[in-house]
């Protein structure tokens, strides 16, 4: 279980000790040792370990791993002391977004730790009671002993705990109004923005500071930026988390996605020396363009060896040479045959021309993935003559909007009547969900039926705009992953059940191409347990006739893109396409104007979906590429050969 790199030098530009591993799993598996050897040596000397604890998806594999060693191990938490990190404000210890009710389902309900060593923030204490209770906090942690080891996460603003840009690094528990960003990516939770809590009591900087010792804990590609920033940058209020190279014992434990951003590993030749193999000089290529602004073709010797690439022209040199290499490699990647090319030579092209036509999947893993992410490579597969299927993985039907539902319930409800067909039972209906409705909490779930026409909802929508493409309607597929449906947004864990699906969707299409969504920055995780389901059932059907056969393409949803040294195919999109493609988006009605989970960028989906394909086209521009009006971009997966980072 060794650190992917542990060489000190390529750590030259972190200013906190950093350990990267292949997987939260891997990195839960290394703190809960560390957790476990300092409980086992406090019970040995007759004392209390005191734990500093957080809420969030984050330490979820942490604390599955501390049940593991208390039920399978014998660990256990009779001298443990945890003081939670925060708390919103206010709320109820009931509520399903409170953190009390998520430490104890996570955590407390399966250790064996006394209730009265557990310690939350209250949110349902009186406003004028706040100051008192959280001086008290204080000194319930100093009563304690102080915080042995302190577990954090980090939010996208810079926040630990929720102190948030702006907090001083002696700030203490306090009462503290939520960033805006914050309240964005806690709306999923509560179903709404507008129902999220606009106060939290948090432990302050300076309380965390005086741990003595801080574990940082963070995954997946959503982190990656503000891990940069927060390991690499200044120390500055305005990212909170940058006070933590101030303390003399903390490490970041990250996973590959969450590191994937800094120096070391995004630019390794500014660090120390490099293999300098195809793609490791691909990237150093184009990471050199875009510093210089320069196209592949116009970089000198100068340019490289004033710029941190000396090594590169002495091992692969002249710049000539190089340039000549990585242009042709990135006008290779361009291919308006995303299918292959009938009748034409391929060697050069990143799919294969034969057979022709293709048997295509395309994996969705919301009902509107397809079009947005990828649906003018959709259109021009479908008019290219391949036999396109979708798979639309989830129901997606936490993602409509109540009024949205009610109305399409009033509408079942007006046929019922006006044909007289089940005109009582429609009506029943509606009335159960009106009178639901009407009585709703914030963060209440659906109940079963106002979830069934939410999911139809989405289903209707996803049948006309794949309609709109000339998918015939035996070529749609709806697969319903169990995983899904909670009717919340915390879904349930990837199960057999989900992979069963998928594996016998790929079966009976028996595909010569896969399309599925590498999006790992997705907010919400469902499109990375959309992947694992899809990855895991490819490799479960390596026996099966078509699996040898068979590339898998990995196109990016609503949050990220490629990054250009990534991009092993470019489909130029036309101007006519682009716009065909915006009305197909616009058949997912429920998913125009008024989005329930925006995330933190505000524009539509048709808008992100434009303004990433034009940046992508605009960037091969200025490598000295062709001008496209938009381009979308593929990353091929290898089972087993390539694996996706």
């Amino acid at each position: 279980m060794a650190e992917l790199l542990v060489d000190k030098e390529l750590q030259q530009y972190e200013k906190v000790h950093s350990k990267v591993y292949s997987s939260p799993e891997k990195v839960s598996q290394v703190v809960g040792r560390e957790i476990a050897k300092l409980i086992r040596k406090r019970q040995e000397e007759g004392r209390n370990a005191v734990l500093g604890l957080s809420t969030g998806s984050t330490p979820k594999s942490l604390y599955a791993e501390l049940i593991h060693m208390h039920k399978v191990d014998g660990l256990s938490f009779s001298n443990v002391i945890t003081f939670n990190l925060d708390e919103y404000f206010p709320i109820s210890p009931a509520q399903v977004q409170s953190f009390v009710r998520f430490m104890n389902k996570q955590f407390f309900d399966h250790v064996d730790i006394s209730k009265e060593n557990i310690h939350i923030p209250d949110g349902t204490i009186d406003r004028e009671e706040v100051f008192e209770f959280c001086a008290n906090y204080e000194q319930k942690i100093r009563d304690a002993g102080g915080i042995d080891i302190q577990i954090l996460g980090i939010g996208r603003t810079g926040h630990i705990g929720f102190n948030e840009p702006g907090s001083s690094k002696e700030s203490r528990t306090r009462l503290v109004t939520l960033d805006k960003v914050t309240r964005i990516d806690a709306a999923s939770d509560f179903f709404e923005e507008e129902n999220v809590p606009r106060k939290a009591i948090t432990m302050g900087v300076g309380t965390i500071l005086e741990s003595r010792r801080i574990i940082l804990l963070a995954f997946g590609a959503g982190k990656a930026q503000v891990i940069k920033q927060a390991v690499e940058g200044d120390i500055s209020e305005s990212v909170p988390a940058t006070f933590l190279q101030l303390h003399p014992d903390t490490t970041f434990f990250l996973d590959k996605d969450a590191s994937s951003e800094l120096t070391r590993f995004k630019n390794p030749w500014l660090v120390g020396s490099c293999d300098w193999d195809n793609k490791m000089i691909r990237s150093g290529v184009i990471w050199l363009c875009q510093k210089l602004d320069k196209p592949i073709l116009k970089l000198t010797d100068e340019d490289y060896t004033e710029n941190g690439l000396g090594e590169l022209v002495t091992e692969c040199g002249p710049a000539y040479n190089i340039n000549i290499k990585i242009f042709n490699d990135v006008q290779h990647t361009i291919t308006g045959w995303p299918g292959g090319k009938p009748n034409a030579d391929d060697s050069n092209r990143p799919e294969r021309a034969k057979p022709f036509p293709k048997r295509i999947l395309v994996f969705s893993p919301h009902p509107d993935d397809d079009v947005i992410s990828m649906g003018g490579t959709f259109l021009r597969l479908i008019d290219q003559g391949h036999e396109v299927h979708v798979g639309y993985q989830t129901s997606g039907n936490i993602a409509v909007l109540d009024e949205d539902a009610l109305r399409f319930a009033d509408f079942v409800r007006e046929y019922a009547n006006q044909f007289d067909i089940s005109s009582n039972k429609a009506t029943d209906l509606y009335e159960k969900i009106a009178s639901f409705l009407k009585a709703k909490k914030p963060g209440d779930i659906d109940i079963p039926e106002l979830r069934q026409i939410k999911g139809i909802v989405r289903r209707s929508e996803a049948r006309a705009a794949a309609r709109y493409c000339s998918l015939p309607d035996e070529q749609i597929h709806f697969m319903d992953m169990p995983f899904y449906e909670t009717g919340m947004v915390q879904k349930k864990p990837l199960g057999e059940d989900d992979i069963r699906i998928t594996r016998e969707l790929l079966n009976k299409v028996q595909p010569h191409q896969v399309y599925a969504a590498g999006d790992l920055g997705d907010p919400h995780g469902t499109h990375k347990v959309c992947l694992d389901a899809v990855m895991q059932a490819i490799r479960q059907s390596e026996k099966e006739n078509w699996h040898e056969d068979c590339y898998v393409w990995l196109y990016r949803g609503a949050w990220h893109e490629w990054d250009v040294d990534q991009i092993e195919m470019a489909v130029p999109i036309s101007p006519d396409e682009l716009a065909r493609k915006r009305r197909a988006i616009f058949k997912h009605q429920s998913q125009k104007d008024n989005i329930a989970y925006p995330g933190n960028d505000k524009r539509e989906f048709w808008q992100r979906a434009e303004d990433r394909n034009r940046g992508t086209a605009e960037l091969y521009d200025k490598l000295g590429m062709a001008e496209y009006e938009a381009i979308e971009a593929f990353v091929r997966w290898i089972p087993g050969v390539k694996e996706l980072h």
